[in-house]
């Protein structure tokens, strides 16, 4: 029990401090990385994502989440856009851009009396959002000025199971 409770410890104190590090940029960074990329055009911002190593970067992908906040009620929001992946001339280097989100659509559900309208964050939904990992270079994004972007990693389970032939 002992082992095992050594073991949950240091899983939960690895996994604290790879969350540290992916949401607050704590780990050491050159902007040098930075420069073959353009500055971001009016109306345009650029965001940067940099994801630490791991042991097998190509085992993990990261996710990006597009949207901003809006006022919302009992109805599912959407905005609606494609990523797009861009390749940086003379670099052999990929950049993404979102050229805008349309929208948003709602379901037209009747809202209970009483419902509160309150803020919240409203994705957009379209192709290209899944991208590879990898620690080496940074991912950059550029979006509309009213657009967040916020990110995920996945990585794979240690469970594979057979599919059933039929």
């Amino acid at each position: 029990m002992t082992g095992q409770r050594e073991l949950m410890n240091s899983t939960t104190i690895a996994a604290t401090f790879l969350l540290a590090l992916t949401t607050t940029g704590a780990f050491a960074a050159d902007k040098a990385d930075l420069a073959p990329f353009p500055k971001a055009e009016d109306g345009f911002t650029r965001s940067v994502i940099r994801v630490p190593k791991m042991t097998k970067d190509a085992d993990h992908r990261v996710e990006i989440i597009a949207g901003k906040v809006m006022p919302v009620d009992c109805n599912q929001k959407r905005l609606g856009g494609n990523l797009d992946e861009k390749n940086l001339e003379g670099w052999s280097y990929s950049y993404y851009r979102l050229e805008k989100a349309t929208g948003p659509v709602s379901t037209l559900m009747a809202c209970p009396p009483g419902s509160k309208t309150k803020k919240d964050f409203v994705p957009v939904i379209g192709e290209g959002y899944m991208l590879r990992y990898n620690s080496k270079l940074p991912l950059v994004i550029y979006a509309p000025d009213d657009i967040e972007i916020r990110y995920r990693i996945w990585s794979p389970s240690k469970l594979i199971k057979p599919a059933s032939r039929e």
